[in-house]
């Protein structure tokens, strides 16, 4: 879906809710387009078709939260938050304040409070191999014999999971924890972004998204890495199952790398890279050449 389809969509959606779509802007155009409502200081985020009702239960996370004290995007206070365009489902946000990426000791008291809170029923058991299939089928720059690598690997990597070891209770999780998904206002609060895989399991998923900034990419020193334990109040690389939550991690970046070059030629190399250091053919951990991909 290009740019120009998105950005009717977000124009009708608006109009549909009786919002003002004057001076309609891009934020993000990826497999959501984001668009901000400056006449409303409003977002409006469209999903894929198909995705409904996790559109739906993405609200529903966020109002949970916001009952719970824990901060969060919220949906917007308009009487309709949520409008399907051609099989699209849009949402719409309260525009966030002035605000920058969580600092490690910030993300990690965002989550011990998340990790605290009683899981709501609106929450699933977490799915951590969700859409990769599809990203392996949508590789298209890979060869067919890395595609088949990515496959056998996956069945490994899902076979491990469920004989996981034991470790810290199952709780509500974020999801996808990172930088770009825990951010700080300018006021110093920290709030949670894209509620989308919210969910019930093992609160070292959400640590392990921090950890391996270090152990695998060398993107953090240790020192940084200490300090995001002693803020959570556990490192989660001492847990027998960290290498287990690292590697599906590890499968999780380079599959939507390799998704992402089939649009987008210029990632082909990245994302060929990040199969061949899975695949130990770039020695050991950490590994240079990991690059962030917007």
């Amino acid at each position: 879906m290009n740019g120009h389809r998105l950005e009717e969509i977000a124009r009708a959606a608006c109009e549909a809710v009786g919002l003002d779509p004057t001076g309609l802007t891009p934020i993000k155009v990826a497999e959501n387009g984001i668009y901000r409502v400056p006449a409303h200081q409003i977002v409006a985020r469209i999903a894929k078709p198909g995705q409904r009702s996790a559109a739906e239960r993405e609200l529903r996370i966020a109002e949970w939260l916001r009952a719970s004290n824990v901060p969060a995007v919220e949906p917007a206070d308009i009487p309709t938050t949520f409008v399907m365009v051609d099989d699209h489902p849009v949402s719409f946000w309260a525009e966030l304040p002035e605000h920058r990426g969580g600092t490690a000791t910030e993300i990690a008291g965002a989550l011990r409070a998340l990790h605290k809170l009683e899981a709501p029923p609106i929450l699933t058991q977490v799915d951590p191999f969700v859409r990769l299939d599809q990203r392996i089928d949508a590789a298209h720059t890979l060869s067919v014999n890395d595609r088949e690598w990515m496959r056998h690997h996956l069945t490994e990597l899902r076979d491990r999971w469920t004989h996981r070891p034991e470790g810290l209770a199952w709780a509500p999780i974020h999801g996808d924890a990172w930088e770009g998904n825990v951010v700080t206002t300018n006021t110093g609060t920290t709030l949670f972004l894209d509620l989308e895989r919210a969910s019930i399991g093992p609160p070292e998923w959400d640590l392990t998204s921090t950890a391996i900034k270090h152990s695998s990419f060398g993107w953090i020193d240790r020192d940084l890495n200490d300090e995001f334990a002693r803020a959570y109040g556990y490192d989660v690389t001492t847990w027998v199952g960290f290498t287990l939550l690292r590697d599906i991690r590890e499968m999780r970046m380079t599959c939507m790398a390799a998704q992402a070059a089939g649009q987008q030629p210029e990632l082909t190399e990245q994302a060929q890279h990040r199969l061949e250091c899975l695949r130990g053919h770039c020695g050991s951990r950490p590994w240079t050449g990991w690059e962030a991909i917007p």
